[in-house]
Formats: structure tokens, sequence, C-alpha cells
């Protein structure tokens, strides 16, 4: 008889099927707090469509979160939105290591330097994730709230942190990961893409050339911390008549350097 050792966090009598251990009404609440941060300001019956729930059932929900200061209601259009305390642990997230603020000041500089906007971003389960931006002040600009995610593949950050990733690592990612074609110039092949993460090792710096948007580029460069490991990764996007193929040189070098300062700041061994 095997004994499956008991998976840490949780009590002895909840291991086995996950899903026999959710809370209907609080799984109900959260996908009402996710549907009104991605959907910004909404009516009531606009949350219950969406979630093709009953109004009756989204109001009690709204109103509990709105006694929480999770959620606010406007009292002139009575279009419901995330409040401050849901912001707040959100921001939780963000605290939980010390690469966003190491990074704030990098990318002020870079955004200053290029006149575009600097993003942060993270893995987060096959993803990347922004926690992090400094906007430019042209009026045609890039932006990526904090929390939106993206594929690695079709991402300037993304294929960064990739690049740094060891051959089991990359293959267990690619082995969940589907490379999805979003414009013509996407990365569909994982030959491709073995050959773009090694030029990426070799100058420094990755090139979103209208990968995930025709009109948008990007170009970024990982972050590592005291282990050597990549933690984040840092870029500039803006629309692609300003980042031209011309700059592409030019602006990795500083994005690189950006990378590099907050890589050191974290304890990372670099020259």
């Amino acid at each position: 008889m095997v004994v499956r050792p008991r998976t840490r966090g949780r009590p002895k009598s909840f291991d086995g099927d996950e899903t026999q251990n959710v809370i209907q009404s609080l799984d109900r609440a959260i996908d009402v707090l996710e549907t009104l941060a991605s959907g910004g300001s909404m009516t009531l019956s606009d949350i219950a469509k969406a979630l093709d729930q009953s109004a009756a059932t989204i109001y009690r929900v709204l109103t509990t979160f709105q006694l929480r200061n999770m959620a606010e209601v406007s009292p002139t259009t009575q279009e419901w939105s995330i409040g401050p305390r849901a912001f707040r642990i959100g921001a939780t997230f963000l605290r939980r290591s010390n690469v966003t603020a190491r990074a704030l000041p990098a990318m002020r500089h870079l955004m200053e330097a290029t006149n575009e906007t600097s993003n942060l971003g993270i893995e987060n389960l096959g993803l990347v994730m922004f926690i992090g931006q400094v906007e430019t002040h042209e009026s045609i600009r890039a932006f990526f709230p904090p929390g939106t995610q993206g594929p690695m593949h079709a991402s300037g950050i993304g294929k960064a942190l990739l690049s740094t990733y060891s051959k089991e690592r990359l293959d267990r990612l690619l082995a969940t990961s589907t490379l999805e074609q979003f414009t013509p110039q996407t990365i569909v092949t994982r030959d491709h893409l073995q050959a773009e993460l090694q030029q990426i090792r070799a100058q420094g710096f990755a090139f979103d050339n209208e990968e995930k948007a025709i009109g948008m580029r990007c170009i970024a460069a990982p972050i590592l911390n005291y282990q050597g490991e990549a933690v984040a990764g840092i870029s500039i996007s803006g629309p692609s008549h300003r980042v031209t193929p011309e700059k592409v040189a030019q602006i990795g070098a500083l994005v690189r350097a950006a990378g590099e300062e907050v890589s050191r700041s974290l304890g990372a061994d670099i020259a």
C-alpha cells in the first residue's frame, strides 16, 4: 500500500478532488468581482447577463462587496465598479517581491529616454502578467493595466523570460502551451521560437515585432535575482511608426541596461 503524503496547506480530511472543496457561493462572488474588474463600470443587468445569473443573486453579492468597500455604485448612473479595498488586497501580490519597487526608477528612466511606455511583467501560470507600468506622455501609447495577461511566445517580456529558462523548464512549458497565431508575424513553431530565443540570449534583449497586435512593437530584457533566476522582465512598448526597426538596436541596448541595473539591485552577479 502506497501512502500518499498530504499536501501542505490543507487539513488531512481535505485531500482529494479539489472541486469537492469549493464553496459555490464564494466561487460565484469571485466571478462577479472578476467580471467587474474586466468590464470597468457596469450596470447590474450587464453583470447578471455576463454571468448568466439572476439580477437578485448578483445584487446580493455586490451589496456584500459594497459593505466591505470592495465594490462601489454610482448614485447617478447606477453603475458598479471595483472599490478601493479590492485594490489594496490585490496590491499585496505586488509586494510579495521587492522587484516592483526596485524596477520603478529604471522604468521611469526608460520612459524618459525612449519616450515610450515602460512595463514590468512576470510569468504567472505560463502567461505573462503585467504588474507595473510607467506611461509615456504621448497621446498614442501602449497601455497594459496591472493584472493584464498575455501569451509568452507573442510578448517581448515573455520571450525575454523564456530565453533564460533551462531546456527542461522550456520543454515543460511548451508541452502545455499552444503557439497561437495572432498576426502574420506571430511565432507559431517550436523551431522558430528556439531560434528566436537563441538570438535573444546573444543580444541581451527580445523584440516583439507586431507579433501580438499589428501596429504595436515591444523591446524587453529579463531581470534576474541573486541566484541568477529570471524573476521579471522590463520592456518598452509603443506604436510601430515610432518603434521602427532602425531604432531596435539603440532601444534594445537601453532596455538591456535597465534590466541589468535592476538585476544588480536584486543581487545578481552582473559585471
